[in-house]
Formats: C-alpha cells, structure tokens, sequence
C-alpha cells in the first residue's frame, strides 16, 4: 500500500473530466469507430470517436483555408485525418520510405510527407475511404500508429548520433523495448484497422490502467553530449551513460513539459528533474514505474493541471521518487556525471567509428514536397531507391542518411544536391530554426508558423548581417499555439501565436535546451517582434561576452529574468 494515497477528489463520482469518461466507455479504445467509417454522410468522426481515433495515432483535421468558402456553400468543414506514424527512435528503411512516398502522393490531399519534432513522420489530408486502407499499407511494411497520440506513452525519441554507432544502437534498442513495453495491450488497433477477429479476453491494462493515463506522456532516450531531443520538454528522460563506449545505465530525468493555457497562471512550461541513476537491467522497471505514479497521482479533474509535470510539483519530487523506488523495489543509485553540449543536427557529412558515411540532410520545416526549384520529395525517393543504409529521422524535422559505405557517398551526395536537398546557402541561423505546423490542417493553431517561418527566419538573417553577425544565430522557433509542438519553450527566442500575425515572444532560452524562456512582448505582430530584435541583437553584438549565446546575453544583461522554477518564475 502506498504510503501517498490517491486523492480521493481525482476520483470522486461527479468529478472527473468528461475525458475520463469518454475512456472509461470506450470498451478499451473501440468506441464505435468500425460503425462511424461506414458512414458516408460526414467526412469526420462522431461523438466520442472524434478523442478515441488519436489512441491509434490520427487527429481530425480539415483544411482551415477553405473552411469559410464550404460554409458559405453549405458545405461541412472538409474533414480528414492526419497520421503520425510509430517509429522508435525514428529509423525507417529505403524500402519503406519508398512506399510511404508512393502513399503520399496517391493517397492524401497534399501529397507531403511531414517530419515531425517527435522523430517520426506524419501524413496529413487522409480523407474517411482511405483511412483503413492506409492503415493496412502500414501494416504491410511494419510500421502502424498505435499510440502516438492520446492519453498514452507516445512515440520514444532516441538521439540520431550516427557516429558513436555501437552506443547509439544499445540505446536504440532500448527506446524499442520501452515502446512496446508501454504500449496499450487493447486489441483494438489490430480489430478496427487489421480486421483481425476479436478475442474473448478479460482485457486488462495492467501499466496503463483501463483509464489510461491522465494525459499524454512522453519518454526519450538521450546521448550525451548531444541533446538533440531536447529532454527538457518530455515527461521521461533516459539519458545514456557509458563506459569505455558501453552502455551501464541511465541517469533518469522526468517532469519536462512545454504546454500551457494562455491566462491560466497554474499552467507553464516546465524543465524535467533528475531522479537519480539507474543500472541497465532495471530500466523497464523504471519505465513502467514512474508511468504507474503518473496514472495514480495525475490530475483526472482538470486536463490542464493533469500532466507529469504538475504531479510533480502538486506532491514533490522526493515524495515521486520515493513512490517510483517503493514500486519497483529498487532505489536510484546517485546521479552520474553528463553534460549537454549541444542540440542541434550536425548538418552534412560525418564519419562514424565504424568507418560508415552519414549525411544529415537539412529539410526545412520537416516539409517533404517538391517544390519549386527543389523537388525535395523526388529526391529522397531516388537517393532511396540506391542507398544500402537507413534513414533517421530526428527530432529537429531533419533526416539522416545513415550507414553509407565510402565507395557510395560521392554518388549520394551528387543525387543530394541535384535535387536541392544539399544547399550551401543555407545559413547557421536557417538550420536552428523549426515551427510547427499550424494553418492550414492544425485546429488549434491561432497564428501561421510552418508556412511563415521561411520569411521570418530570411528578415533576422538581415539583422544578424546588419550587426555583423551573419555567422551567428538565435535558437528561433516558432508555434501557432501554446501546446508546444515547436518546443518555442525552450528556445532562445520563441514565438508562440496569438491571432492572426499575433505572437507572444519569449526570451532567455539557452543553446544547450536547459532552460524556460521569459514573456518579453504580449500579442504583438512581426514590426514589433523585429524591432525588438534589432535592437537585442544590436546589444548582443555590442556587448556580449566571449562566446556568450543570446538566450545568456539577454539573462546577463537583465532584459528578462531568468527562469528558474518554473511554478513561481515563469508568470512572475
């Protein structure tokens, strides 16, 4: 029996979010999904199978561009589905890049492929006839969707270090076995989407629980000195430690989260807290553990209170730990000695220890299409259809061509550049900028981001030059809402939007992703936003300190404050 017991109010008839009990009535995960993909009459889900679809990785979505042009004809909202696909640690083959190419192209209303900040790739603009099918082609090729949304551990990111190869696959492999150890159990995936037949089972979800987890989780797997997954921004954090190029261990962190709720001060981005560390043979313990005290402690009543982070600081980070150790019968070892050096994709080539060639391919926005001048998507394909190796994607939207022999990089490099994906104009500033998707397909976004990121990033590349510093850059991202899917949280300068060509703008952020940036401007448009830059760069260059980054310069200089806790600085 614990020695915290659950708080009888998260559990209390009456009390509980209607999400607790679209869950609690769903028959683990079914609802009655099969009976609303036979209804022709809407393009979209009904009632609850709107929530239960992302339990097996989609959203409904529609196409926000035309939304008034359908309603002004009568016409319902052109309702269809984006797909985030399940891949730990995000390697995927040619073969199957290839044929989730093919599918793009045929089969959705855009005919991209989008890389994702959560090391996967996602289609959107899947209309309701080809939603099965698509699932069947995944299944085809080994891939599927199963929680990579909902109230669920999602997709495990696993850092794309492509040169320490032998640590980089035992941590691989890891981020593999903790993904399908947290997976749902429900068959329900394999029911709707496979038509395999139903089983008369006693379904349990003995991790999960049959109310699955308050909110979503995430869980990460990190090698030192790379950050490149940004641990600070997920739930749960497996951070590599090794010896004589061996993987012992994890140290474990957890608590990171990056969404918040415009004008609700008891929500806030917050850094993740180390825990302690932990031998490799308990590591699965751990997992399923700190997912456990989530389940039990997290808030069921208020969705926006109810993340890991909240938990934590609702009932304290000794009392969590303790739990956890209580659980699995093992408590942490003290912590072992890392550093984070740097987060960012290591743009070009690099050789590996095992003497193979790996070209990390700059994709702005993670956006896989052909465009003018550059047919990036064909591109990939054909360098796919030569390349002996895999593909990685990271979570920074970029892809890794990984593996190759030195007698194949000449010819992947000339295929890389005659199809634009290799450009040498690209400045330093352009590779460490990212945004989310946003308008057109995302529902909750409030501003443009993804589609006006480009423009953004081409007017601070002109202050840099006008400071002389073109050689430098601002860790920029951009969101079109706070939940946080552009991790503008842990940015040195962040725009999160508010309306239309509305943003807030966040400062204080460092280079390495270890901490929360600061309200500098409140719903302001670009003229704002530049100004204000121009003259903080202009300080910067003037003022800074050797080798000084800028999300340092701005704390230093007392432009913001920095964040230092979260629940007490950040609205401060």
């Amino acid at each position: 029996m614990s020695q915290y017991p659950i708080n009888p109010a998260f559990v209390a008839e009456g009390k509980l979010s209607d999400n607790e009990r679209l869950k609690a009535d769903s028959d683990h995960l079914r609802g009655t999904i099969t009976t609303d993909l036979q209804d022709e009459i809407t393009g979209g889900f009904n009632g609850d199978n709107f929530m239960l679809i992302r339990f097996h990785g989609m959203y409904q979505q529609d196409d926000r561009d035309i939304r008034a042009e359908r309603a002004a004809q009568k016409l319902e909202p052109l309702h269809n589905v984006m797909l985030r696909a399940r891949m730990p640690g995000g390697i995927i083959t040619p073969t199957q890049w290839l044929a989730i190419d093919r599918f793009a192209a045929e089969k959705t209303m855009y005919g991209s492929i989008r890389l994702t900040t959560r090391q996967t790739f996602q289609f959107h603009g899947v209309l309701k006839p080809n939603i099965k099918p698509m699932h069947q082609f995944l299944h085809e090729i080994g891939i599927d969707s199963i929680a990579t949304a909902g109230d669920v551990n999602r997709n495990v990111l696993c850092t794309s270090n492509p040169v320490q190869s032998e640590l980089h696959q035992q941590a691989y492999q890891w981020a593999v076995k903790i993904s399908e150890h947290l997976l749902p159990k429900t068959r329900a995936y394999a029911e709707i989407w496979l038509d395999e037949e139903k089983v008369e089972t006693t379904e349990q979800e003995p991790i999960l629980g049959d109310s699955y987890l308050p909110r979503k989780f995430k869980t990460t797997v990190v090698i030192p000195p790379d950050n490149d997954i940004d641990v600070h921004a997920n739930d749960l954090n497996f951070v590599a430690i090794a010896e004589n190029g061996q993987l012992v261990g994890f140290n474990v962190l957890v608590g990171g989260g990056l969404a918040m709720t415009f004008g609700d001060t008891s929500t806030y981005p917050r850094r993740a807290d180390e825990l302690g560390f932990i031998p490799l043979e308990h590591t699965l313990k751990v997992a399923e553990h700190v997912v456990t005290v989530q389940r039990d402690y997290g808030d069921r009543v208020n969705r926006k209170n109810a993340k890991t982070k909240y938990t934590i600081d609702r009932i304290g980070l000794d009392n969590f730990r303790r739990e956890v150790e209580q659980r699995m019968g093992v408590p942490f070892e003290p912590l072992r000695p890392y550093i984070f050096t740097n987060r960012g994709d290591r743009i070009g080539w690099v050789e590996g220890i095992d003497g193979k060639h790996h070209l990390t391919l700059f994709i702005e926005n993670g956006r896989v299409l052909d465009f003018p001048g550059k047919p990036l998507k064909t591109g990939l394909a054909e360098i796919a259809k030569v390349h002996q190796g895999d593909f990685r994607m990271t979570a920074n939207q970029n892809l890794i061509v990984a593996g190759v022999p030195s007698e194949q990089k000449a010819q992947i490099e000339q295929l890389a550049r005659k199809y634009g994906l290799i450009d040498d104009s690209h400045s330093e500033q352009r590779k460490n900028s990212m945004a989310c998707v946003a308008f057109p397909t995302c529902p909750l976004a409030m501003a443009e981001a993804e589609r006006y990121l480009p423009e953004l990033v081409t007017k601070v590349e002109g202050l840099l030059g006008k400071h002389q510093l073109a050689d430098e850059h601002i860790v920029l991202r951009v969101t079109g809402c706070p939940n946080g899917c552009g991790r503008a949280m842990l940015a040195e300068a962040g725009l999160v939007g508010r309306a239309p060509g509305k943003y807030n703008l966040y400062l204080g952020g460092d280079r390495v992703g270890s901490r929360v940036p600061k309200l500098y401007l409140d719903n302001v448009g670009e003229a704002e936003i530049l100004t204000a830059l121009d003259q903080l760069i202009g300080r910067w260059a003037n003022e800074r300190l050797a080798n000084e980054c800028f999300g340092d310069f701005v704390i230093r200089a007392g432009v913001v404050a920095e964040v230092k806790v979260s629940k007490t600085d950040f609205h401060a």
